[in-house]
């Protein structure tokens, strides 16, 4: 049986959410176990079966609507006529469709209107996050920003993602304030993308925010993550109206 994380924040009832941990697949190391990334060298089968658990564990309407995801800003409406839209985000305001992210360290984000009409789930690895995937994500919402909760997931921690100087320099161009999630640590700097992506939507208008804590680098048992690993698995974070 595969372990889940459901979000703890103020979504409406008939919003579902959820983001998966490495436990209940079919894959084998370095995949091992429930993988869900089609791109990472796991067998085609072993993935395909991977999904089909989460559908029917999850009892999802349907089968996730999956990205190409490549570091940018680009947001997907959902339902997609492309089967594999290349976008780093997905939104949709229909019932039965499942907006998906996948993840091995970088910071899935969903967000759901207030009043549970649209929801929608973001890829932010530090360049997506810094070049604006989060606030294009709510340029695609029908309500204010200040009408919408956001749910920060499972993510490298600030502990362990170690950048260099020209990443803080990035952010800094952006919102002088980034400089607060930012450790030196030698030539380079500990960042926390937690913070980021906070500090990020507050600008934006965003008010309520929620989130994990929880490191994919240091929690080996539950999490995949590519700066532990290189080869490795991913997981998936999803959200879909009921």
């Amino acid at each position: 049986m595969s372990e889940w994380i459901i979000p703890d924040w103020p979504a409406p009832q008939h919003v579902r959410a959820c983001s998966t941990t490495r436990y209940g697949g079919v894959s084998a190391a370095p995949w091992d176990s429930l993988n869900l990334g089609g791109h990472v060298g796991d067998a085609e089968a072993h993935v395909a079966q991977n999904r089909q658990r989460l559908v029917e564990q999850l009892a999802l309407p349907a089968m996730p609507q999956w990205l190409d995801q490549i570091h940018g800003q680009v947001v997907a409406r959902l339902p997609a006529s492309d089967p594999l839209p290349r976008a780093d985000a997905a939104i949709t305001r229909e019932s039965r469709v499942v907006c998906a992210v996948m993840t091995a360290d970088c910071l899935p984000v969903l967000f759901c209107s207030k009043d549970g009409s649209e929801v929608a789930a973001a890829h932010a690895g530090w360049r997506g996050l810094c070049n604006g995937v989060l606030e294009q994500t709510l340029s695609q919402f029908h309500c204010s920003p200040h009408d919408i909760h956001a749910w920060l997931g499972p993510a490298i921690g600030p502990q362990a993602f170690e950048v260099g100087p020209e990443v803080r320099t990035a952010f800094m161009a952006h919102n002088l304030q980034a400089e607060e999630a930012f450790r030196p640590a030698g030539n380079k700097y500990f960042a926390d993308i937690w913070l980021l992506a906070r500090q990020r939507l507050q600008a934006a208008g965003v008010h309520s925010i929620s989130g994990s804590t929880r490191c994919t680098f240091h929690e080996r048992d539950d999490f995949f993550s590519y700066r532990r690993d290189g080869i490795t698995g991913r997981m998936a974070t999803l959200i879909w109206l009921r």
